[in-house]
């Protein structure tokens, strides 16, 4: 939104220009120097949890993180938050950009230095921000001048200069360099959207039996039994201190094991959505304006259909002497579990896989599969397409064959297609997707679960998905023990050939 310019006379001292800006009854004025740009308030902001009350939350703009400051919470903790309507005035503070909500701009002011004054603060005064004020009009109008170094206090500034200097230099070279692609999943916990790189992460399962502790708290839920080991469950939205997080448990919510040096801790999240793909470059740096576990947070990853990511560095979630209390504590309460963790089977090879259903239960080694996104409304069905072909979908500018496994083997149609996924893999340099009803889980297995499908199973008919596959993997305990079949993204697509049109 541009500013209509005013000048000022400069005849009784050296003038400079302000940018104006309007909050309820107040005007403000910034320095036009540290002003970017304005612009409307955006469709969506990110909240990032930890932050300052005056922080509404971050969007993404052409590349960088913008952290958006509600100037009327800065001085007043119940002024109202930010609506549509609204400004946002965007500053480069130290080479990093940073939003200042107002309700409307004004105008470029040059104004000479007999109209303005400096103010002074005692320390730590919340206005400290204002700087001095603007007299214009003969006395009639005052502006508050604003002061970007008081106003901005960012935490990590040398830390976003080091990972945007590091992101330009890779983005050259990202296209030659496919060894540099990453994964990560992403999951949903108070109220925004994270993700933990695959390689941090153990197992993805559901909320088992939990035991009391005697190092249950608000953050420590308490312990459960994973591979032999005792293992401490800590609830994610308490540790990000998000208000009302204490809420009845669902069938989404899952628990995602991350190994943090020697020692594997369960976090309770509300959902587990997505593997997603990234370069290095693509984790935009985030503008932290609080110290609050500000290590954590290692950057932001956009993503079309997916909005943005708050990617976690897990190395940097609990300090070490709350990763030291939880494990040396629980191996001193309950030594008789820890010994029978210890007194493990020979070590095999472990893989990790999806597991999804398609009528029965599947899993699909993890490195199969590309991304897995949510059923799209967007999906083409051009003519003469074969049956088990359910279109075609535009995924980022590129056209990807979706295949519905339950049309291909003559199952019973889902009476809510809203609902399943679609497992994307790649084939060459193409791209299919297979609708399937649900994904459930993300779990390591050893190689020791895994055998060959009986006999009965592979000549089984054609109706019978199962019947495609050679190989199965046994999960679960003796007790309640679940057998799943290997599924073959390979296998099936050379089975299919000539049936499916090449993509575009």
């Amino acid at each position: 939104m541009a500013m209509h310019e005013r000048y000022k006379d400069e005849r009784d001292g050296a003038a400079e220009l302000f940018g104006s800006f309007h909050l309820g009854e107040d005007e403000f004025a910034l320095p036009a120097s540290c002003i970017r740009e304005v612009v409307n308030y955006p469709a969506k902001v990110t909240a990032l949890p930890l932050s300052p009350a005056y922080l509404e939350g971050m969007f993404t703009l052409r590349g960088s993180v913008i952290p958006v400051v509600n100037l009327g919470r800065l001085f007043r903790a119940d002024a109202p938050r930010a609506v549509a309507t609204d400004k946002i005035a965007i500053l480069d503070f130290q080479q990093v950009l940073i939003g200042i909500v107002f309700q409307d701009t004004g105008e470029i002011l040059r104004v000479p230095a007999s109209a303005r004054s400096a103010l002074q603060y005692a320390a730590g005064d919340a206005h400290a921000v204002i700087a001095g004020t603007i007299l214009l009009d003969g006395g009639a109008r005052l502006l508050q001048i604003l002061d970007p170094h008081a106003l901005l206090r960012i935490e990590n500034v040398p830390h976003v200069l080091a990972l945007q200097a590091t992101g330009a230099k890779l983005s050259t070279a990202r296209y030659h360099a496919q060894s540099e692609r990453r994964q990560c999943v992403s999951f949903h916990a108070a109220g925004a959207t994270f993700a933990f790189e695959m390689l941090a992460i153990q197992e993805i399962i559901r909320v088992p039996e939990l035991h009391s502790s005697l190092l249950n708290s608000e953050l420590c839920l308490g312990r459960m039994h994973f591979r032999g080991s005792q293992v401490a469950v800590v609830d994610f939205g308490t540790l990000l201190q998000a208000a009302g997080t204490a809420k009845a448990a669902t069938g989404d919510q899952r628990i995602i094991v991350v190994r943090l040096d020697d020692t594997s801790v369960g976090f309770l999240v509300d959902s587990v959505d997505s593997i997603v793909h990234f370069f290095g470059d693509e984790v935009l740096p985030i503008p932290l304006l609080s110290k609050a576990r500000a290590a954590m947070f290692a950057g932001c990853i956009t993503k079309e259909g997916l909005g943005d990511i708050i990617f976690l560095d897990h190395k940097a979630i609990l300090s070490q002497a709350e990763i030291v209390e939880m494990r040396d504590g629980h191996a001193r309460l309950y030594p008789a579990d820890t010994e029978t963790g210890t007194a493990a089977t020979p070590k095999a090879q472990r893989r990790v896989y999806i597991t999804f259903t398609v009528e029965t239960r599947f899993a699909v080694e993890i490195g199969q599969v590309r991304e897995i996104i949510d059923f799209s409304g967007a999906i083409t069905t051009p003519p003469g397409m074969p049956a088990c072909m359910r279109g075609m979908l535009n995924l980022r500018q590129q056209m990807i064959s979706i295949i519905d496994l339950r049309q291909l083997y003559a199952m019973p149609a889902l009476s809510d297609a809203s609902a399943g996924k679609i497992l994307i893999v790649e084939r060459g340099s193409e791209r299919y997707g297979f609708l399937v009803d649900h994904v459930d889980n993300i779990m390591t297995i050893s190689d020791s679960q895994r055998f060959a499908a009986p006999q009965i199973i592979r000549t089984g008919t054609h109706d019978d998905l199962r019947s495609e596959m050679d190989e199965m993997i046994d999960i679960g305990t003796d007790a309640q023990r679940q057998t799943l079949s290997v599924f073959q993204c390979d296998h099936l697509l050379e089975k299919l050939g000539s049936a499916l049109p090449q993509a575009a």
